[in-house]
């Protein structure tokens, strides 16, 4: 999510990045973050019980008490939203109370539970971070941002129901109605399919808008080739591993992809 940020604060100027803004932009937006993650672990505590991954998680587990994740919560999230308000500026400060509210209550409290489609409503909340970095540097909401946002936005179907195939019975076991759940393994692999192309699709978007060059372009192509090949082997490899290689993949595909963002932003023949 930091690195999300701060890709976006240096592909939002020509240039360097001014080092207060860096610090106390990654700053205030780690601690606003870290405040909501709270609220989810103290929300989710039971269902994180169910699940062997978030068994150990220190609410669930009653090594912080629920009072104590509120007051953690409360103070790293009001530390962060003033420091981004006063140290960075009010917008970023603004979008990052937004995104707290969207995925600290929103999705947490009501989508999560409510609809298998809670990762695709609720996505855009935590698509935000490039969006942060970007108003952070520039104060203002510009296309280049949005389109950051646009392609973490569909990066994240295939990365979670490729989790949540892999993890189906714990999702069961905890009540949470996670595609592969309400619909089926087969539907879910074609969803996993059809949003791994649009995310091709969009992750070639900044080299067409000129945002980019052709560094990045082979890199995108590249990197969202593997992809696919990972969600067409849903279907063609009888392989009970190949959804969770699928998400361990899809967090080096992110990081990879906004790396040659960033790299490519600095080279000479990008310029």
């Amino acid at each position: 999510m930091l690195m999300c940020a701060a890709v976006g604060m240096f592909l939002a100027v020509p240039g360097m990045v001014p080092p207060n803004i860096i610090l106390c932009g990654l700053s205030g937006i780690a601690l606003v973050a870290a405040s909501a993650a709270a609220i989810n672990h103290i929300a989710d505590a039971q269902i994180d019980l169910r699940m062997a991954r978030t068994k150990d998680r220190p609410v669930a587990t009653g090594r912080v008490s629920t009072l104590q994740g509120l007051v953690f919560a409360g103070i790293t999230g009001s530390v962060g939203l003033v420091i981004l308000y006063y140290l960075v500026n009010p917008l970023t400060a603004l979008l990052n109370l937004a995104s707290w509210v969207g995925y600290g209550l929103v999705y947490t409290l009501y989508l999560k539970r409510a609809t298998p489609q809670n990762i695709v409503i609720g996505g855009l909340f935590g698509a935000a971070p490039p969006l942060f970095g970007w108003a952070a540097v520039t104060n203002s909401i510009e296309p280049g941002a949005l389109l950051l946002v646009l392609i973490i936005y569909a990066w994240t179907p295939p990365h979670f129901w490729a989790l949540a195939l892999d993890r189906k019975a714990e999702y069961e076991r905890a009540d949470v109605p996670m595609l592969p759940i309400t619909h089926g393994e087969a539907y879910t692999r074609w969803q996993i399919l059809f949003y791994t192309v649009i995310l091709l699709v969009c992750s070639v978007l900044p080299f067409g808008i000129g945002m980019s060059g052709w560094p990045y372009l082979l890199a995108a192509l590249a990197l969202g080739a593997i992809f696919v090949f990972w969600a067409v082997a849903m279907f063609t490899k009888h392989d009970k591993r190949v959804p969770i290689r699928t998400f361990r993949y899809s967090i080096t595909y992110l990081m990879l992809l906004f790396l040659a963002l960033l790299v490519d932003h600095y080279l000479p023949s990008a310029v």
